[in-house]
């Protein structure tokens, strides 16, 4: 039955709702409620409906550009409104937009828009897009970003554009390391999101952020020639890293369209499309703009390839914060030239909206071409039931409903999977150093029962089945990660010691302890507490830790058994007397040493130790800039530290 018009506005009410809803938990909570194509279609239902009915409020998403932000960050009117962008997925039309006029094709990056102002070639400002009108003042933040330049040969006012990232190659590496981050970022644009907005500016430097420049919006009194190509050289000249393009006319369009469609695959920055923007800037410019969109440039979505399977499973996939998401387990299909079998359906909302069944003709597609997600289902028989026990360790699970998004979790604390940490730190590079076995591929392995305990990473060379079959594996990576694993049995006392994880036993503290034990691992277990508060270093609490850890039998059982995979080097060489009682602090950039590491390891090497921070105990900091106004430097003009360069240190190592 067809709607009245009173039902047809109650509808768009309805989607308007929705979709703020959901734009608000994507821009402020870096979360999401529903999927990209759930949004694209209810957003497209929305624009019908307003059509339809002539009925469109000041605060539908078709009028608005953007969402008003909550942090803690000040907030900064931009020179010029920011505008959404018109978009397409069909190809023809993208070439009729563009007629006979040359434009360049770059990448739809998909991250968080940022303003950044240089002025006497220095960085003044960096503002995020916000609303279009107000945005986040996150200027600290961006000078975090290691692409980000500080100061650029052109010294009058100019205004650029561009896109806040986290690569997919940095994800998962910096994912796991975040406190809840499976809760808070399920992709690369939601961890930029929360990284680039925080009001410590370390963490968007911790956590790799760039910002890859798009557009170039002023340049006091430089002639740009009226030419878009010549602006993207021109902020390369400044140093930057512009967005990739290409430049085409009618003729060309579709052969850089099936280039940048095959590329994505490759393409190491996440990205949701394509944008074509006129080569012609004064004719661009004149053709003005609507109310949310520009007329010089349009966005190019991809239609998304789908197809019909049949749901097979739900699998609760483990997080160590004891949340447990919905995995959709289906019959294979070929998408995008790859052949998916299972897709994430992110948390019970979604799944109860889609009333999933075991059974069930299910419609499945990539969104963007990447990440598969489910669209449909034909059957609708939500026959599911959500599991009442942890399939990790058969604890009790609870639902929780936190501003209406449903998630389900463990209540055991002893769950396998909520001490994944355990299994990171043993693999991490300055323990067992296993390449390759993320924090998320341990929680496949422990989701699976393939690993319930350190030593039965030893063993995974005999599941190979089972691993192959897993998502993100593979026979290379199953290949390349047994490799890893006995590469890793060769290993020090002082990198075991640090990856069993006793509490307050950093890389240091076991590199001194296996150095008083002569690298003797028998007498490194047998340690007193008497001999243990004899290392410098080692108070009562670590002492207390560690003894505790190597009297308790179940640790000790699990110690033997990992011994008996090892190939331990207890070769010992005294160290050298040179720096012998003298404590060191390095900062800054290194002209001779390869790294910090490797200055740390020469120091060490002549009794000396290296600590992270500068204080009373400290002998000398090492800087080759003795000037700087950093924090190190100040610290140790306040406490009588002498400052020494990279040389003379060279020099006192001889």
């Amino acid at each position: 039955m067809a709607m009245t018009k009173e039902q047809k506005i109650a509808r768009i009410d309805e989607l308007i709702n929705l979709l703020n809803e959901a734009s608000r938990a994507y821009y402020d909570d870096a979360s999401e409620i529903m999927t990209n194509y759930e949004y694209d279609a209810a957003y497209d239902e929305l624009l019908a409906l307003e059509e339809e009915t002539g009925y469109v409020s000041e605060d539908s998403p078709s009028q608005n550009v953007g969402i008003e932000t909550t942090s803690g960050l000040p907030k900064i009117t931009h020179e010029k409104k920011m505008l959404s962008m018109n978009k397409t997925k069909d190809r023809d039309e993208l070439k009729a937009w563009l007629g006979n006029h040359e434009a360049l094709l770059s990448w739809k990056l998909d991250g968080i828009t940022v303003v950044l102002t240089y002025e006497g070639g220095k960085l003044q400002q960096a503002v995020t897009r916000g609303n279009g009108v107000q945005g986040e003042l996150i200027t600290d933040n961006a000078r975090m970003c290691k692409n980000v330049p500080q100061e650029i040969p052109f010294k009058g006012k100019c205004i650029i554009r561009g896109e806040a990232v986290i690569k997919y190659s940095d994800f998962e590496r910096i994912n796991e390391e975040i406190d809840d981050a499976d809760a808070k970022y399920k992709n690369p644009r939601n961890l930029c999101s929360g990284s680039i907005r925080q009001l410590d500016p370390n963490v968007t430097k911790d956590r790799s952020v760039s910002i890859i420049p798009f557009t170039l919006v002023s340049a006091e009194g430089e002639d740009l020639h009226g030419s878009l190509e010549y602006e993207m050289n021109w902020m390369k000249e400044q140093g930057f890293e512009v967005v990739m393009y290409k430049k085409v006319n009618p003729d060309t369009l579709f052969d850089a369209l099936d280039y940048f469609s095959e590329e994505v695959f490759k393409y190491d920055v996440p990205v949701d499309g394509m944008v074509l923007t006129l080569e012609d800037t004064v004719y661009g410019a004149s053709l003005g703009a609507t109310a949310k969109y520009p007329k010089n440039a349009i966005a190019f979505k991809w239609r998304d390839q789908n197809a019909e399977t049949i749901l097979r499973e739900i699998e609760w996939s483990p997080s160590r914060t004891g949340l447990l998401n919905p995995v959709a387990i289906f019959d294979p299909v070929e998408l995008e030239g790859t052949t998916v079998s299972r897709a994430s359906v992110h948390n019970i909302n979604i799944m109860e909206d889609l009333q999933l069944g075991i059974g069930d003709t299910v419609v499945v597609y990539k969104a963007n071409m990447i990440i598969p997600q489910v669209s449909h289902n034909n059957t609708k028989s939500g026959n599911l039931v959500i599991p009442d026990r942890c399939p990790v360790c058969g604890g009790p699970t609870e639902i929780r409903d936190e501003d209406g998004t449903k998630t389900l979790h463990c209540l055991n604390q002893d769950c396998i999977a909520k001490h994944v940490k355990k299994f990171d730190l043993f693999v991490s590079r300055d323990a067992l150093n296993i390449e390759g076995l993320s924090e998320a591929g341990i929680l496949k392995l422990i989701g699976a029962g393939i690993i319930r305990d350190l030593p039965d990473l030893f063993e995974i060379n005999q599941h190979k089945d089972e691993i192959v079959a897993m998502e993100g594996f593979g026979e290379k990576s199953f290949n390349n990660l047994v490799a890893a694993v006995n590469r890793s049995r060769r290993t020090t006392p002082e990198r075991l010691l640090y990856g069993l994880g006793i509490p307050g036993i950093g890389v240091n503290t076991a590199r001194y302890i296996a150095r008083e034990c002569r690298n003797s691992w028998d007498t490194i277990m047998r340690l007193t507490e008497e001999e243990l508060l004899s290392i410098d270093g080692i108070g009562d609490v670590m002492t207390r830790d560690y003894t505790e850890f190597f009297a308790n039998p179940e640790k000790r059982r699990i110690v033997h058994e990992i011994i008996n995979e090892l190939e331990m080097d207890e070769t010992f060489e005294l160290a050298g007397t040179k720096l012998d009682g003298l404590t060191f602090v390095v900062t800054g950039d290194l002209e001779f040493f390869a790294s910090r590491k490797d200055l740390k390891t020469a120091i060490e090497m002549e009794g000396g130790k290296v600590a992270s921070q500068v204080s009373a105990k400290t002998d000398y900091l090492i800087t080759n800039n003795p000037d700087s106004g950093s924090s190190k430097n100040k610290m140790a003009r306040e406490l009588g530290v002498k400052v020494i360069t990279e040389n003379e240190i060279i020099n006192m190592l001889g």
